[in-house]
């Protein structure tokens, strides 16, 4: 039997670790590698076009299936394409392992053709990131890299010169087993009786929930029904929470709606379960705060805490929700559930009516026809910006359904390469791709990688030809708007020039039948809708200081822009509310 090279070895422990599929670019650097994927039936190689994609994708697979994933880059430039796409990774706790290929070994500090150093390139995005100099650092590198990354939920960076990977692996290496889950965390008995003394006293309970309630959706009902706490939640929260949630009271921050601001400003105790949501604006400064994180370093970090607790969300509230005191008093809840409604209300009205003959379409519109006709089971990839809010407001979750966005991180152009990376998982599953024009024409070289794989991805574009978001900012802060406006083409005939179903939507009347009709199209489609880029009213009253970055992270405001059949579910839950 032939002696194994260090890429093959490589290779071999991404196998055993999980990896189904490495995205990327080839390259000289990488060859050793690429060659060892082509003879190992346990991994595919994803040809992509740019660099950037390929850490996306492998950042939305590892999140859709909780998994290791994989991308790689070849020397200098190709491995520094990748950075983007790992910072949305790493601040979205996906594990990603990322090969970063480098130069000839002997060469290393030379000002080699192409010479980078990606040891320091990659230390902010990574909880592990280390170079493989000799061949006698294999397996136990990899295997360090790999628990990392899974172990603390992130990327791991491994660089390794094309020559490293060519040589032969060493004779007696140690194979150990792999970490390929996670632990669950239960805090201390000391801080789960503190917490439950706090929640006994508290007359007014609210939870706040992150993306840290992934699989506790049962234990947040349980103990909300318990203490009579109103539900609120972040943007990464609400797939997790939202659906069948009789506590309600919608999400907080710039994007949100209806009472979530209101009940965690209003109540006497805060619980903030999973959630490292950024806006200290929206959090109040006046009510005990309690934060349980999975994650000691999020403790206390946005708010001043009165206890904090380190622990992941379900095993905290299986512990506590049997030891505090049953409540009765259902005023407060009660209150905010009707605040809720009575907010639904007062936005809805201006996207309902006469919506149908509106041209441009107000986007809202499609994000709820969308809504109506995606699967029970579908992927929604969600650009930033403006495709943001319409997912916050109109995306109904259910349990079954996936939104993945580059919520943390604020990337422009993820939409197109996580749903890559979604379908891939799945090639059955519905994949949508809302995807703003700004952010498509980025990277919009990957609509090939679709068509060369045939991959079924449904990219439905919000087509206003402007940068809104950052449109918006400028006007938030008295600027006028300068570099925001797009000269876009038609892009349902680019798509077709690609081999790609492609449809423009330009009347309301047209867009149904042709969401469907993409939607039936057995490959790649592209749903070109041609928007207002008017629909977001902006506030009366704002000031310049109310603007951080993506956010109008100090403002106290809901902007317009309708709720979908996030109404239908405030209306539900007003039936739980006694009758005087």
């Amino acid at each position: 039997m032939a002696k194994q090279n260090v890429a093959e070895q490589f290779v071999d422990i991404l196998a055993r670790a999980g990896v189904r599929h490495m995205y990327g670019v080839v390259g000289d650097s990488l060859n050793p590698v690429v060659d060892a994927i082509r003879r190992n039936s346990a991994i595919d190689w994803i040809q992509v076009r740019h660099e950037e994609t390929a850490a996306f994708a492998a950042g939305a697979e590892a999140q859709i299936t909780g998994s290791l994933a994989a991308c790689a880059g070849s020397c200098g430039p190709g491995n520094l394409h990748l950075i983007n796409g790992l910072y949305d990774a790493h601040r979205s706790m996906a594990p990603v392992l990322a090969l970063a290929s480098h130069i000839p070994s002997s060469e290393i500090g030379l000002g080699y053709f192409q010479e980078t150093h990606p040891d320091l390139l990659f230390r902010e995005c990574s909880h592990y990131n280390e170079m493989i100099s000799n061949p006698r650092q294999m397996p136990r590198l990899l295997q360090t890299a790999i628990q990392h990354a899974i172990g603390r939920g992130g990327v791991s960076v491994v660089t390794m010169p094309g020559d490293i990977a060519s040589q032969p692996a060493p004779d007696k290496t140690v194979e150990h087993a792999l970490v390929t889950s996670r632990p669950t965390v239960r805090p201390g008995d000391e801080e789960v009786e503190k917490l439950c003394r706090m929640v006994d006293k508290a007359k007014r309970v609210t939870l706040f929930c992150g993306s840290g309630t992934a699989g506790a959706h049962a234990e947040v009902m349980e103990f909300a029904e318990r203490v009579k706490a109103p539900v609120g939640h972040a943007l990464r929260g609400k797939e997790w929470i939202q659906y069948d949630n009789p506590y309600d009271v919608g999400m907080s921050g710039l994007l949100g709606y209806g009472a979530a601001y209101e009940a965690t400003n209003e109540c006497d105790l805060l619980i903030l379960l999973g959630t490292d949501f950024p806006y200290q604006a929206f959090l109040p400064d006046d009510v005990k705060i309690v934060q349980v994180d999975v994650r000691p370093e999020h403790l206390g970090r946005r708010s001043k805490l009165d206890l904090a607790v380190w622990g992941d969300v379900r095993e905290t509230l299986r512990c506590l929700t049997p030891r505090v005191k049953p409540k009765t008093d259902r005023k407060f809840l009660d209150q905010m559930l009707k605040k809720h409604a009575d907010a639904l209300e007062g936005v809805v009205k201006a996207y309902t009516r006469k919506v149908e003959k509106h041209v441009p379409i107000h986007p809202e519109y499609v994000a709820s026809v969308l809504d109506e006709l995606a699967d029970e089971d579908a992927v929604f990839t969600v650009d930033t910006g403006m495709c943001n809010v319409w997912a916050a407001r109109y995306l109904s979750p259910n349990g079954k359904r996936r939104v993945i966005g580059s919520f943390s991180h604020g990337s422009m152009a993820n939409a197109l390469p996580q749903a890559i990376g979604a379908q891939f998982t799945d090639r059955n599953r519905q994949v949508v791709s809302m995807s703003g024009d700004g952010g498509f024409a980025m990277l919009m070289g990957d609509f090939l990688t679709l068509v060369q794989y045939d991959l079924p991805v449904k990219v439905v574009l919000f087509n206003n030809s402007s940068l809104s978001m950052v449109e918006l900012e400028m006007l938030v802060a008295g600027l006028p708007s300068f570099g925001t406006n797009n000269k876009n083409p038609d892009f349902a005939a680019v798509a077709r020039a690609a081999g790609a179903y492609g449809i423009r939507v330009e009347k309301p009347r047209q867009l149904e039948s042709a969401l469907k009709d993409a939607f039936k199209h057995k490959g790649p489609a592209l749903v070109d809708v041609v928007t207002d880029p008017n629909a977001l009213s902006i506030p009366p009253k704002i000031s310049a200081e109310m603007v951080t970055g993506f956010a109008l992270s100090a403002s106290k405001i809901v902007l317009d822009g309708g709720v979908g059949r996030m109404l239908q579910m405030a209306r539900s839950n007003l039936r739980h509310v006694p009758r005087p």
